[in-house]
């Protein structure tokens, strides 16, 4: 967007403003109130093996990463031999899947949300460190995936988040710059992905913070350059 002042107390000549065309969202703690299901699938493939991630480790550490990544870091600290990673983390999306189909239901707030900003115009587009079956049953079974015009999965690239790989590759499928996008996201990795990637971001705390009226605000914020 360009703007012109006339006013010498306003600037002299075009100065160049941000303007948003597009959103992408993280999906699990964003669209998704999926964390615990993570957790839970995860500790208990881990348990049958004698290991586990505490919450708070969970909480502090592993939120928001691959699964791939969690394990290799279990293996780092507490020495789970790598043999046992390619079958713990087929268990884990097993479980995951099973608690997807228990749980996965459609939230009217989030409905609301995308088919509202989908018919303003902004383009819309989901970007997970989850395996591309569960980023896809996911949006499924939310009703959300019409609204978008595609999504990514960790593996769609080569290095997940915390790495900004998966928004570059967002940005540019969408042939934007990242000063044209408002990136969602709710967790710390994620967060330095969308921000090594040069998109404004909407950190929210919960699924509840992401609304049709909280996303108009960021909008604007961005717009204005204040995130």
């Amino acid at each position: 967007m360009r703007r012109h002042f006339d006013s010498p107390d306003e600037g002299k000549g075009f100065v160049t403003m941000s303007e948003i065309k597009a959103i992408i969202f993280d999906m699990d703690g964003v669209l998704i109130d999926a964390k615990e299901w993570h957790y839970e699938a995860l500790n208990e493939a881990l348990g049958l093996f004698g290991y586990e991630i505490s919450r708070y480790d969970h909480l502090v550490t592993y939120d928001g990463l691959p699964t791939a990544k969690k394990l290799e870091m279990l293996s780092m600290e507490k020495g789970m031999p790598l043999r046992l990673h390619k079958f713990i983390n087929e268990l884990k999306q097993q479980y995951t899947m099973d608690k997807i189909v228990m749980n996965c239901r459609p939230v009217f707030t989030h409905e609301y949300a995308l088919s509202k900003l989908r018919e303003e115009g902004y383009r819309l587009a989901v970007a997970s460190n989850s395996v591309r079956k569960t980023v896809e049953t996911m949006m499924e079974r939310s009703k959300l995936i019409d609204y978008l015009e595609f999504f990514l999965s960790n593996q769609d690239v080569t290095k997940g988040k915390p790495d900004p790989e998966m928004y570059n590759v967002a940005i540019s499928r969408l042939a934007l710059i990242p000063d044209e996008c408002l990136i969602v996201e709710d967790n710390q990795n994620g967060i330095r992905a969308a921000k090594a990637a040069g998109g404004h971001v909407m950190q929210v705390d919960t699924v509840y913070d992401v609304n049709y009226f909280n996303i108009v605000e960021h909008i604007a914020l961005a717009e204005k350059g204040v995130i």
